[in-house]
């Protein structure tokens, strides 16, 4: 069953920054997908746009359906009955999403004394069961979010994106500014939590490994559109376009000594959203263009069971002139980047 189908979505925000351009994605109810990319390609700004939490200004198109009601189309008022109950976000920096002059309890009873009815002591009662939930004594709820730790923050942050039995699950960054032992904690916290619960998650992150671990499916995205999607972990081990293999292999890899002294990087920088150039906008950066992608923004095309990237060089309809030696090229050509 299909829970969330966002189609061809554009956001831009004022000044014509093109944050988001025609992304389709679909997830199915207890799936779990993951969106990768480097700062600034619109990773945060397609999960603020499925709850409209985009700031003012901010102008939409396309679709988003969630359990076949777009989003985009709803009354204010709905919107506010499906934040919380339908879909719920844990922001990144738990720290600068908890409200520090109240209660993290308070903050947590908020949203059910809201969505639910439920009493003042009802709501209370049911926010120290979700503290416990997530790891956390339910004398915790008396605490300021200053009186916790990091990782302490954000499990009080998962607690309330489960605080009204949402169907879907986003999470932005959720580990961002945790130790790498509180990451794997939270990490695995919320996978629990999501195949306990039987719902769908969109887990946002600039690192593959940890999306290819977490999630069954991977979208990566590029100047505010998805370049490649399939398998989690296929494209983080064998991705098929030219920027999923530079994303990839910018990480060093356990048990390859190799990558752990010359981690590969990707010379340049995202293109400006205001002015992104024609054609693919990977193309200033990529080793393997050729003069076409210049002047075509290559769709989404199947490259294998499953998965799909935009890449003149995959599927059916693959370039036959670089075609074979494509990804070879794109391997040389980031060891130069940082020989």
């Amino acid at each position: 069953m299909t829970l969330l189908d966002v189609q061809d979505l554009e956001v831009t925000y004022p000044g014509g920054a093109a944050a988001v351009r025609g992304v389709d994605l679909t997830l199915g109810a207890g799936e779990k997908l993951g969106i990768a990319g480097e700062s600034g390609c619109g990773k945060s700004t397609l999960a603020l746009a499925l709850l409209r939490l985009l700031p003012a200004g901010a102008r939409t198109g396309g679709r988003i359906l969630l359990d076949g009601e777009d989003v985009l189309a709803m009354k204010w008022g709905r919107v506010r009955a499906v934040r919380w109950a339908g879909a719920s976000i844990v922001f990144q920096g738990a720290m600068h999403s908890l409200n520090a002059v109240h209660r993290v309890g308070d903050q947590i009873a908020e949203p059910i004394l809201l969505h639910r009815g439920a009493t003042a002591a009802g709501a209370r009662k049911r926010a120290g069961e979700l503290l416990e939930q997530v790891g956390l004594p339910a004398a915790r709820a008396s605490a300021y979010p200053h009186e916790l730790s990091g990782g302490q923050r954000q499990r009080v942050m998962i607690a309330m994106a489960l605080a009204c039995d949402p169907r879907l699950i986003i999470a932005d960054e959720p580990t961002t500014a945790l130790d790498v032992m509180i990451q794997a904690q939270i990490l695995r916290l919320i996978e629990e939590l999501v195949s306990e619960q039987d719902v769908g998650l969109i887990m946002i992150s600039h690192d593959l490994a940890v999306l290819a671990d977490t999630c069954d499916r991977l979208a990566v995205m590029y100047a505010g559109r998805v370049v490649e999607e399939g398998p989690a972990r296929q494209v983080y081990e064998d991705a098929r376009h030219p920027y999923g293999k530079a994303l990839s292999g910018a990480f060093p890899r356990i048990g390859d000594p190799a990558s752990r002294f010359a981690p590969r990087g990707l010379p340049g920088d995202p293109p400006d959203p205001t002015a992104v150039p024609p054609g693919c906008a990977f193309r200033p950066r990529c080793t393997v263009a050729l003069d076409r992608c210049a002047a075509e923004d290559q769709a989404l095309r199947e490259a294998g069971a499953g998965r799909r990237a935009a890449c003149v060089h995959v599927g059916p309809e693959a370039d036959t002139r670089t075609a074979g030696s494509a990804a070879a090229a794109q391997d040389e050509g980031l060891r130069s980047s940082t020989a």
